[in-house]
């Protein structure tokens, strides 16, 4: 019921290029979101049986680990995921600059082996203009990123559906490009990229390439409610997203970064939330399971 031996540590893929001919064989991390609410044996134990190989850790308020309670919670949860094999080297944080809470979570997270995290999301600031808030933003990850160089640990801005910072994904090649790429990056998520930019999403891939450092992996479609559009999340390969072409470039690109799989529809129906323990996480690992395996099949052929 254990994947030990069977994890590589990010910091071995971080930021770089596969030779030709390579099986791309990197690890891949679960975004824990959807089982924060379970303990956490037993959350480690259903991702191990899953067949994921390590913890992308939720350390943010209303997460797995508590940012004010991080230097107590945060070992805990990693010691937890060894016993069953999965590394804890990447977390999704609201870090959104170099503050006294922010300085703390993270050194915590580096003391214990973390290496990308992810960033809070930013706003524009219409009144100064999205030209001036990028400017503004930028600066204030100047201190945050000597921080990051000095931890050896790495920011990663996911690209997001909306108006925030970041789904129109030219502004994050402005935040990102003149930092070095192991100190702040892009977080490519694929599916966002597609629903922002469904025919223009390769030429974000593109300029982003050379900044990108971890993509996040999940699949969508639409459906129409009073008449808008709306986004209903899905299985990997059940819906709209053409991860054929996605892993194609990510190879043609030499992309090797971290993978977070996201599972956003639900892994539980309503009628199986009552169900035995044992139960639900058969139910869990079956489907995380096919995603895991859609995902390697990808990882392993392109």
């Amino acid at each position: 019921m254990t994947a030990a031996g069977l994890t590589m540590p990010f910091a071995n893929v971080l930021g770089s290029g596969l030779p030709d001919g390579q099986p791309d064989n990197r690890p891949i991390a679960f975004f824990t979101k959807p089982l924060d609410g379970f303990e956490l044996e037993f959350m480690a134990e259903t991702l191990a049986m899953a067949g994921i190989t390590g913890f992308d850790l939720s350390v943010r308020p209303g997460g797995r680990v508590n940012p004010e309670k991080a230097d107590d919670e945060l070992p805990k949860v990693v010691e937890t995921g060894k016993k069953y094999g999965l590394a804890t080297e990447m977390m999704v944080s609201s870090v959104r600059g170099l503050d006294e809470l922010s300085e703390k979570v993270l050194r915590t997270a580096s003391q214990n082996g973390i290496r990308h995290y992810r960033l809070g999301y930013f706003n524009y600031d219409f009144s100064e203009g999205i030209q001036e808030s990028l400017k503004q933003i930028k600066k204030g990850l100047e201190p945050l990123a000597r921080m990051n160089g000095e931890l050896g640990i790495q920011a990663g801005y996911q690209n997001h559906t909306g108006t925030r910072v970041g789904a129109p994904m030219w502004d994050i090649w402005e935040l990102v490009r003149d930092f070095p790429v192991s100190q702040v990056s892009s977080q490519f998520d694929i599916q966002h990229a597609v629903t922002e930019g469904a025919a223009s999403w390769p030429l974000a891939l593109r300029l982003l390439s050379k900044n990108i450092g971890s993509i996040v992996v999940k699949d969508f479609t639409w459906e129409i409610h009073n008449r808008k559009p709306q986004i209903v999340p899905v299985p990997m390969g059940e819906g709209i997203v053409d991860f054929g072409l996605f892993f194609s470039l990510l190879r043609e690109l030499k992309i090797a970064v971290p993978v977070s799989l996201h599972a956003e529809y639900s892994l539980l129906d309503k009628s199986e939330e009552s169900l035995p323990l044992l139960q639900q996480q058969k139910i869990i690992v079956t489907k995380l399971r096919k995603d895991v395996d859609f995902v390697r099949k990808h990882l392993e052929t392109v």
